[in-house]
């Protein structure tokens, strides 16, 4: 299977969460910056806030497309001892590349969200999007946080990941939505036909319609939960 894009995937994506629709006790976070467009269309379809939860993986030196580990907001964290070992990283380089990516995501932080607060998740359904996952190192990191904080019930739904790496993540969470498990699998930008970089201000665009559209339908009178 193959997505046409982030759009075609939130849509197909939306459609397995339908039960969640118009229930005030739910809020979706898309992971920036290739999940947001992905989480906003699931957002959009199934009537719910939109917020963001930022995670980032840790890459090997010299090779960092291949992951040792992860970090997220609040306190998510996640190494690969194997992989730490095996690349001969030492913990002051893992101290230091991840002291430099939680940097990185309060700065991401700051930018996509503004001066608007994130959404509180407390006692909240948290459906948790990203475009796709491949080993799942920072997805993984974003679950850990979230089970720091005192929410009700924890799904993850994307529209790609290998069958293997769903086998344990379903394990991780209250529930697993995904629209397609391939047993081949590379990459995530294999399964859709436009995989293009999605931008910051794409990010920030997509958080304040889902906002304002939030407030529009409470104004009218609507079922929408608004903000925290």
């Amino acid at each position: 299977m193959k997505f046409k894009d982030r759009t075609d995937a939130g849509m197909r994506l939306a459609q397995l969460l339908e039960k969640f629709t118009n229930r005030p006790d739910t809020v979706v976070l898309g992971i920036p910056r290739g999940g947001v467009p992905v989480a906003s269309h699931v957002a959009h379809a199934l009537h719910l806030p939109l917020d963001i939860f930022l995670a980032r993986k840790l890459g090997v030196p010299g090779h960092e497309e291949y992951a040792f580990g992860a970090v997220s907001e609040g306190e998510g964290w996640y190494f690969n001892d194997a992989v730490i070992r095996s690349a001969g990283i030492t913990p002051e380089k893992v101290e230091e590349i991840t002291r430099a990516a939680k940097a990185t995501l309060d700065e991401r932080a700051r930018l996509y969200r503004h001066e608007r607060p994130a959404l509180r998740l407390e006692g909240k359904t948290t459906i948790l999007v990203d475009d796709g996952i491949a080993t799942g190192a920072s997805i993984l990191a974003a679950v850990r946080s979230l089970r720091s904080i005192n929410i009700a019930h924890l799904v993850v739904a994307v529209p790609v990941a290998p069958r293997s790496t769903c086998a344990w993540l379903s394990r991780e969470v209250d529930e697993l939505f995904v629209v397609s498990e391939p047993t081949d699998f590379y990459a995530v930008g294999q399964f859709y036909e436009d995989f293009g970089q999605t931008t910051d201000q794409q990010v920030v665009t997509l958080l304040n319609e889902n906002s304002m559209g939030i407030v529009s339908q409470k104004a009218e009178g609507g079922s929408l939960p608004v903000g925290p």
